[in-house]
């Protein structure tokens, strides 16, 4: 009989293992996403920077800060598209869906790392709250990939109109000198773009108007908070 409940227990620990093992490679995801430590995998299309004097001079003081805000903003969204996706991807059982879920968090690792260089650049530097966004974005991806597929998928395709949409009002605010910023947004909206059609090509469900506009409420809060903070 112990040999019996030996084999059925086996396993449910090797489960318990392996979510051990996935929650803990989570962990540190984290820790290298929050600490700037993560790679971007292409090179950033605002190019090399040839000057430190060079937007001293083209961009004013105030314009400075108004392109740090925008870029802290974005900053923070790349903090939860990390999370959002990693969630996302933590209970999805369809390995093509995950593998998808998967490469959209790596090109978004392009976008955050893009962004922080560019807060450096502006002599600023990303929100305070950013662990607070990470652990609220993770545990809405969690939800997300328990709902199902269709509506995991909805929830990113959802996700980046919206992002598509903010990142064409901050083209559109950023100071005009401010090419380098406008060169980085730029490439992250063609990025959100593909996300998006990717999620519609592979069955997102849309989501009810009442879930999209509490979406648009959170993501105002966020970047409202995150312009200052």
């Amino acid at each position: 009989m112990s040999k019996l409940n030996s084999t059925l227990e086996a396993p449910q620990f090797a489960r318990r293992m392996g979510f051990l093992d996935r929650a803990l490679a989570e962990a540190g995801r984290a820790v290298r996403v929050l600490d700037g430590s993560v790679q971007a995998g292409r090179t950033n299309p605002a190019g090399p920077r040839k000057s430190l004097t060079d937007e001293a001079e083209v961009l004013t003081p105030a314009e400075q800060k108004h392109a740090a805000g925008l870029m802290r903003v974005n900053h923070v969204g790349e903090i939860c598209a990390q999370a959002l996706y990693r969630g996302q991807a933590l209970f999805c059982r369809d390995a093509p869906i995950k593998a998808v879920l998967h490469q959209a968090a790596a090109e978004e690792v392009d976008h955050l790392v893009w962004c922080r260089d560019r807060l450096n650049e502006l002599n600023s530097r990303p929100s305070l709250l950013n662990p607070l966004w990470y652990v609220g974005s993770f545990s809405l991806g969690v939800l997300a990939s328990r709902a199902g597929v269709p509506k995991n998928l909805g929830f990113m395709a959802e996700t980046e109109r919206q992002v598509e949409q903010h990142l064409d009002r901050h083209l559109a605010d950023l100071p005009p000198a401010d090419g380098r910023s406008r060169s980085i947004v730029t490439q992250m909206r063609d990025d959100e773009i593909s996300h998006r059609t990717t999620a519609e090509t592979h069955g997102a469900q849309k989501l009810p108007r009442p879930l999209r506009g509490a979406m648009r409420l959170m993501s105002k809060v966020m970047t409202t908070t995150a312009y200052r903070i």
